[in-house]
This record gives C-alpha cells, structure tokens and sequence, in this order.
C-alpha cells in the first residue's frame, strides 16, 4: 500500500469528501480485480485505494492521520518525547525540586507513583516490572532505596487497580462482518483469545475486562482495550451497513437481461439483471449487508459494470454494424456533452 493515501487515489490533501469518493469509485470500476482478472498491477491499485479510502472517508482518521497521530493503515504514530520536555512536566516524579506539599497523604504519593509506572509500561509497548524500569529494583539506593522506604511506610497491604492496556489489531472484512476469533499476544507473553463482534466497524474497540495490566495487593487487574482496523476486501467495500459490489456483466446481459449470480457476505445468491441495463446503474438488494448489532441490516448495492468480450469476431461486428444502420442512438445528446 502507498505510504500516501492521497496519492493512492491521485489526490492532494486538500481534496474534498466528495472528491476523495469519486476518485475511489472510478479506480473500483477500472481496476476491480474481477474486471481486469489476472491483471496484478490493476489489482494492487485497487487495494491501495480501498485502504486509502477506508482511511480518508472517516473524517476523524483523516483529521488524526494528517496530523502525523497515525500512519497510513491506521495504527498509531509513536509520539516523540524528549528528556527536557519530560524533565519539566508537572507530572514528572524525578523532575528536581519539591514535588508534594506538606499534609499530603502518603497513600497518594504511592498512588502517583504506581500511575506513572503504569505509564511508563505503556509507552514502552507493555508493561513493565518493577524490576525492570529502575535500574535493578527499588532496593538498589543508599540505605535500602524505594524498596525498602516504600515497605516501612505503607506495609504489604496496598491495593491499587492496575493500568488499562491498549492494543490495535487488524482483522479481515469477513470476520469483522460476520463475526469470528483471533488471537494476539500480550507484551508478557501470554496469548489471549478475542471474539470480534458481528457487525464489528473500523475503528470501534473491544473492551477485555480483567485482561489489562495486574493490580497491586487486592486491585483488580486492568482492562484490555483493542481497536479494531478492517482490512479492506477484493471484492466487498462497506459504508455504513451497506455493503457495495461492482458486478461485471455481458453485453447481452445487459441488453437481454437475465439472472446473474452475485457474491455476498454471506454466499452467492441470484439477481436479476433488467433489460437494458447500463454501466453504473446500481441495484439494491435488501437485507443482505452487514448486521449491526443493534439496528436494522444493511443492504447490498450492486453497480453494474458492462464488459465487452475478450475478442470481438467478425460476426459480431457485422452484427453491430447493421443494427447501427437501423438503430443508431447517442447517449450523450441528453447530458450536454454534445458541442
């Protein structure tokens, strides 16, 4: 995938909503991989775009993602921290200088202590022990180090609730339409199952209770909190609870008419094509997107694609040179594109 969703679809950032749509929609009708089958430079262009446009279309990742805050799949930019900006936030437990005033509870300087330490575990990718952030343990100072004050001052049986942990994931189209399972890993190691929801939206995150970072004493342990990415789809696109598919059809079917099969999320199923179909004409189908879950289920929208045969033969061209003699139309008188 490009590296600039803009140029993936031949755009600037200043592009308008409207713009970024039709720039996608007209690379979906040319280089759809079922109108170009075999075609692997038109099937990576389509890709790019659909990724391009999953992002650019949500106005929030777009605002985020033109702000640098996530990359071009949607997964979050590291922020640059440097030591003399940390060194002087408020919120700094090393920063020099008084940092309690007198009167305050203990138990709060420990509380802050722990959140910082919980933070510290995030911006590193997971969370990190005791032992694993200071230098060798709190025991390692003059006189016993923070171990040992720590111990004297407060005892064993502090409780406090651990951090919550966040993670993105990227799940396949189908799987977070119709619902599935996965499994990550944790920073410690473990393996964890998550269940992705039916209906489940770019973007939306699921909440593992109990499944974030351990508490102290008797805390409870914190929640896992996972954003979902949907990885885009060859032939499926999704808006809303819709979902959209270019259909690929014959000149005679387009003329005549007839019963097409078409792929849904949930297997193919038979449409009926009208006499005198047009490219870009789109048909609806009823209850067959995605179901939410709560709200009523999406639609399919099937646009319709005409594509000429591989070869046309001489008996076809003889064929359409007498029917123009006697039938000749233009389609283009009645869209002002006659000069």
């Amino acid at each position: 995938m490009s590296d600039d969703p803009y140029a993936a679809l031949g755009l600037t950032k200043s592009a308008s909503t409207d713009e970024i749509k039709k720039a996608y929609r007209k690379i979906a009708r040319t280089d759809h991989p079922d109108l170009k089958p075999g075609d692997a430079a038109a099937e990576a262009r389509f890709k790019a775009a659909s990724s391009a446009y999953d992002l650019l279309k949500d106005p929030e990742k777009r605002k985020r993602y033109d702000a640098g805050e996530i990359d071009a799949s949607g997964a979050e930019r590291p922020q640059r921290q440097y030591y003399r900006d940390y060194a002087g936030a408020a919120d700094n437990p090393y920063r020099s200088g008084p940092r309690f005033e007198e009167g305050v509870d203990p138990a709060d300087i420990f509380a802050e202590f722990m959140r910082q330490n919980a933070r510290a575990g995030r911006a590193g990718g997971g969370q990190r022990g005791f032992d694993g952030g200071f230098g060798g343990g709190f025991d390692q100072g003059p006189g016993g180090g923070f171990g040992q004050g720590f111990g004297q001052g407060f005892g064993s049986g502090y409780d406090a609730p651990g951090a919550d942990m966040r993670y993105a994931l990227e799940v396949p189209f189908m799987d977070a339409a119709l619902g599935g399972k996965t499994r990550i890993t944790m920073p410690d190691g473990r393996g964890l199952e998550v269940s992705i929801p039916k209906g489940t939206a770019d973007g939306q995150t699921i909440r593992l209770r109990g499944k974030g970072a351990p508490g102290m004493g008797k805390g409870k342990p914190g929640d896992a909190l996972i954003t979902i990415s949907v990885a885009p789809h060859p032939t499926f696109t999704r808006e809303g609870n819709d979902i959209l598919v270019t259909l690929p059809i014959t000149i005679d079917e387009a003329i005549l008419g007839g019963k097409v099969e078409v792929p849904t999320i949930d297997g193919p199923v038979k449409l009926n094509i009208p006499k005198g179909a047009s490219s870009g004409q789109t048909l609806r189908m009823r209850g067959r997107g995605v179901a939410p879950a709560r709200g009523a289920k999406g639609d399919q929208r099937v646009e319709l694609r005409i594509v000429a045969p591989p070869e046309v033969d001489e008996e076809l061209s003889k064929f359409m040179e007498q029917w123009r003699e006697k039938h000749a139309y233009d389609p283009r008188k009645d869209r002002g594109m006659r000069t």
